[in-house]
C-alpha cells in the first residue's frame, strides 16, 4: 500500500499552514501540487543548462535541446501514441483546443458540423464558435442529463456526412463525470464519415487514469501539464501524425519555418511547424520530471486510492442534511461538486478557507452546465494522490460548522 505520510513529504507546500490551520487543498482538479524533484529539476535546468533549443552549436545548446526532446519521448510513451513527432508542446489545454480549432476548420465548407457536448469547459467551446462565425460552420451539442451525463443515444441524430468534428472531455471539469469514451469514440466513428476527427480534451482525465491514444482511437488528445504535478505554463496536444503533416501552421515565427524569403516561406515539419518561438524549456522539464515521479509509483494503486477518497467524500457530504452532491449517480473521477440548500457557493468556500480547507467556487468554467441545473456554480472539492481521508474528515467537520452560521 501507498506510504501517504511518506509521500506527502515530496509536496513542501502541503505543509504550509493558512489563517493559523494546516492546510488541506481540495482544488486538484484547478492546480495540482508540484512534488519536490519537480522543482529541484526546472532549479538545475536554470542553474547549469540554460539555453535555447534547437538554435545554437555550443554545447548548452545542445544540452538543453537533448532535455527538452526527451522529454518529448517520456510524453509518447505516457501516452502510448507511436512517434515522438505526434507530440506537440502548447501553453496549455487552452491553446492546444485552440490550435486545433484554427488549423482543421481551415478546410471545412460552410455548413459542415462541429459537435460539442453540454459538459465542456468555456476551452472546449469558445474557440470552435470562433472558428464556427469565421467560417460559417454548424454547432451541434450532445445534451447531458440531470445526473451530468451525456445522452450517448442521441448521437444518431447529431452526427451526419457533414460533422467534421467531435470534440469533448475524457472527465468533465464541473461534475467529475467520467464520460465513456469507449462507447462513444467507436460510435460516433461508425456513423460519421471517414473524415470525421474526434479530439479529447484530458484535462481532467490524463492524472486519474492510463491513456493509451491508440486503444482510445482518437485523432487528437490535449492536456495541460499542471493538472499532472507538473508545471503552469505547458501542455500537450497529441495528435496522428498522418493528419498533422497536412494542417497549416497556427502561428507564425522562429522554429516552424523550413526557408524564408519575402517572396515565399515553406513550414517546418509537424510537430515544429506548430512550436512558434522559444518555448518554456525549464517547464517541459518539469513536466518530465513529473512523469518520472509518476512512472515510479504504481499507477493502479494511485487511482485505487483517489476513488476510494472519492467515495468516502461523497458518503460523507451525502450524510450533511441540506447539501446536494451533483451527478451522485454517475461514475465520477477527481472531483465532487456539491451545495448547501440556500446558501451561495463562494459563501461556502470563503468560510471553509477560513478554516485552512481550499475548494473552487463558481461556474468552472462550465456556463452551460450550470443553466442545466439552474444555479450559479457549486463548490467543488478535488482529489489528488496526496489527499487523505483525514483531510476529507476536516473538510466535512468544518462544513458542520459553516452551514449554521450560513442557515442563520
Amino acid at each position: 500500500m501507498m506510504d501517504l505520510a511518506t509521500l506527502r513529504k515530496e509536496f513542501p507546500v502541503l505543509e504550509e499552514k493558512v489563517n493559523g490551520k494546516p492546510l488541506v487543498y481540495l482544488d486538484n482538479a484547478a492546480t495540482t501540487q508540484k512534488p519536490r524533484c519537480v522543482i529541484e529539476a526546472m532549479s538545475d535546468y536554470y542553474l547549469h543548462h540554460n539555453a535555447n533549443v534547437h538554435r545554437g552549436v555550443h554545447t548548452l545548446s545542445q544540452k538543453a535541446t537533448d532535455m527538452f526532446e526527451n522529454v518529448r519521448a517520456k510524453v509518447r510513451d505516457y501516452l502510448c501514441a507511436s512517434k515522438s513527432s505526434e507530440i506537440i508542446y502548447t501553453r496549455g489545454t487552452t491553446e492546444g483546443l485552440n490550435l486545433l480549432a484554427e488549423t482543421l476548420t481551415q478546410s471545412m465548407n460552410e455548413g459542415d458540423e462541429i459537435l460539442l457536448t453540454e459538459s465542456e469547459h468555456h476551452s472546449n467551446i469558445v474557440p470552435w464558435q470562433i472558428a464556427a462565425q469565421k467560417r460559417r460552420l454548424l454547432i451541434k451539442v450532445i445534451p447531458i442529463d440531470d445526473n451530468g451525463e451525456l445522452q450517448i443515444d442521441k448521437l444518431e441524430s447529431l452526427i451526419n456526412k457533414r460533422t467534421k468534428i467531435l470534440s469533448l472531455a475524457q472527465v468533465s471539469n464541473s461534475l467529475g463525470v467520467v464520460h465513456p469514451l469507449d462507447k462513444i469514440i467507436p460510435l460516433a466513428r461508425s456513423l460519421g464519415e471517414k473524415d470525421l476527427r474526434i479530439i479529447v480534451d484530458g484535462a481532467q482525465g490524463i492524472v486519474h487514469s492510463k491513456v493509451d491514444v491508440k486503444k482510445m482511437d482518437c485523432d487528437f488528445y490535449c492536456f495541460s501539464a499542471h493538472k499532472l504535478y507538473a508545471p503552469m505554463g505547458i501542455g500537450i496536444v497529441y495528435g496522428r501524425e498522418e493528419i498533422l503533416s497536412t494542417l497549416p501552421p497556427y502561428q507564425g515565427g522562429g522554429e516552424m519555418i523550413e526557408s524564408v524569403d519575402f517572396d515565399k516561406t515553406t513550414f517546418n515539419v509537424p510537430p515544429y511547424r506548430f512550436e512558434a518561438g522559444t518555448p518554456s524549456v525549464a517547464d517541459v522539464i518539469g513536466l518530465g520530471a513529473a512523469l518520472d515521479f509518476l512512472n515510479a509509483l504504481d499507477l493502479d494503486e494511485v487511482f485505487a486510492h483517489e476513488q476510494e477518497i472519492l467515495n468516502y467524500a461523497q458518503e460523507g457530504l451525502k450524510s450533511i442534511k441540506g447539501v446536494r452532491v451533483y451527478a451522485e449517480k454517475a461514475s465520477k473521477a477527481g472531483c465532487l461538486s456539491f451545495n448547501v440548500e440556500n446558501v451561495h457557493p463562494f459563501d461556502v468556500g470563503t468560510l471553509l478557507d477560513q478554516l485552512g480547507v481550499a475548494i473552487r467556487t463558481g461556474h468552472h468554467c462550465a456556463q452551460p452546465v450550470m443553466k442545466h441545473f439552474n444555479i450559479p456554480g457549486t463548490a467543488r472539492a478535488s482529489f489528488a494522490l496526496y489527499t487523505t481521508k483525514e483531510e476529507i474528515d476536516i473538510l466535512l467537520s468544518s462544513l458542520g460548522r459553516v452551514i449554521p452560521m450560513l442557515s442563520r
